[in-house]
């Protein structure tokens, strides 16, 4: 029979990772809260995560532990983390628990809660689509466009570009995206958490947005589980009120680094490269959830870094098997200035199709893509003999590559403070006609630097033309 005071005793902590002692037997279930009757300001909860005897639980801490000491009691909530969810979390700030940290006026009592951990929708409910979803990104929506419905990532290593191509994202579908947008932030910089919110009250778009921050100064539990709490939110608006949600993740590599953090602590064996030997159930739980059903769609845009450049990575190799369109940042792109510094060889997309598409745009993106893979061939060529040792046929596709290059630059809004120039928002239209008229040579005469960095193949004549003027 269950006891009456159901409660335990800490008996062990070790950083993030806390066990309790139940002298009575009757372990509370795989995944339950917990909740630390201890003395200091502020929750600490726990989840649990094994039984290590008849009398003893191993559970993850979701805020720090600092001052938690021996034989404080532990009480259970009998059920899972759960979390606030519907229009009341609209335009609010949370945490992986589920409580306001904007400093705001506290959630009501009677707003509905979900638990975190949920069952993906089955297969037979899921809805596809090959809707197109427009970012005004010009190679985005060239070369590897994404579905209405789709999940999507971009993986780079530090400092290409991640974090900014996400915001841009957010920024420039503010006025085309009526749904609900979801961010999770999972293990980034505090100053990049801060500057979101304030950017989204400035734009705003921050009334149909909810935040869900486990970042980098919490630990490992709290990043840990971060994304199903912003998972769960989505759910609800997905499921109940029936509408479509934006779900961005920056960075889901943080996820799996956390995860990894808490398997060491719970005593498990690392498997490759020292990642936990769950890695493939933890990526996937996580991605299959973000699932559409019939009447809306869950869409998502992911940021994921990648360990020191290196794309054979075991959690970047996992996480990109759940991808319907992968974006790849180049450093070398980066290097010489070609921002957002996209790789349009590395990157592709399930939606490049002509049955989706259209066959004048997988025309185009066939085009422009065989024609960047020449120029790449050509480079060491060039950087050994010069352009001038190349044929005609060469040293055309030499011309207009460079120009294609320059021409798939982009202004962002987000980096208007810091460049002085106004973002850029293309349409597909506007995108597929420039690169069609580079194509056929119509800017061979051009200077370069007319197309680098502007939006529409107009706007780059007139800078042409200006700086024709100019030299006169």
């Amino acid at each position: 029979m269950p006891s009456t005071d159901h409660h335990g005793r800490v008996s062990a902590v070790r950083g993030a990772v806390v066990d309790v002692c139940y002298p009575q037997g009757d372990l509370p279930a795989m995944n339950t809260a917990l909740v630390v009757d201890w003395d200091r300001p502020g929750t600490l909860m726990l989840e649990v995560q094994s039984h290590l005897d008849l009398t003893t639980l191993r559970a993850v801490a979701m805020q720090s532990t600092t001052g938690l000491a021996r034989g404080v009691r532990v009480r259970s909530t009998g059920d899972a983390i759960t979390v606030p969810v519907g229009r009341a979390v609209l335009g609010r700030l949370v945490d992986v628990t589920g409580r306001v940290r904007d400093l705001g006026p506290p959630l009501a009592d009677d707003v509905p809660c979900r638990s975190i951990h949920s069952t993906p929708p089955p297969l037979s409910t899921q809805s596809t689509t090959t809707d197109v979803f427009e970012t005004g990104i010009k190679v985005i929506d060239l070369l590897t466009p994404m579905a209405q419905g789709g999940k999507a990532a971009m993986f780079g290593g530090a400092g290409v570009g991640k974090t900014v191509l996400v915001m841009e994202l957010i920024h420039a579908m503010v006025e085309k995206y009526q749904g609900i947008s979801v961010f999770a932030g999972i293990g980034e910089r505090s100053r990049e958490g801060h500057e979101l919110l304030t950017d989204m009250q400035g734009s705003g778009v921050l009334p149909r947005t909810v935040l869900v921050y486990g970042q980098m100064n919490e630990p490992p539990g709290a990043r840990w589980r971060a994304p199903l709490t912003a998972l769960t939110i989505s759910e609800y608006f997905r499921d109940t009120r029936h509408q479509n949600v934006l779900l961005l993740m920056d960075n889901v590599f943080r996820f799996v680094q956390a995860g990894a953090e808490v398997s060491s602590l719970l005593g498990r064996l690392p498997s490759r490269v020292g990642y936990q030997p769950t890695l493939a159930t933890e990526v996937a739980k996580l991605q299959e959830r973000i699932a559409s059903v019939a009447g809306a769609a869950v869409t998502s845009i992911q940021a994921v870094y990648v360990p020191a450049d290196d794309f054979t990575d075991p959690a970047v190799t996992t996480i990109s098997g759940h991808m319907d369109c992968v974006i790849v940042l180049s450093r070398g792109l980066a290097g010489q200035g070609f921002y957002p510094a996209i790789d349009p060889l590395a990157s592709s997309s399930t939606l490049l199709d002509p049955s989706v598409v259209g066959d004048e745009h997988y025309q185009i993106a066939s085009e422009v893509r065989e024609m960047l893979a020449r120029f790449a061939e050509l480079q060491d060529i060039i950087s050994l003999l010069g352009v001038d040792e190349l044929g005609t046929a060469d040293k055309r596709i030499v011309t207009r590559a460079r120009r294609l290059q320059r021409f798939l630059s982009q202004p962002f809004a987000v980096t208007e403070a810091f460049t002085g120039t106004p973002g850029q928002s293309v349409s597909r239209t506007d995108t597929l006609a420039g690169c069609r008229a580079i194509l056929d040579g119509e800017a061979d005469t051009w200077a370069e630097a007319s197309l680098y960095m502007v939006g529409t193949l107009a706007d780059a004549r007139t800078k042409e033309a200006q700086s024709k003027a100019e030299a006169a």
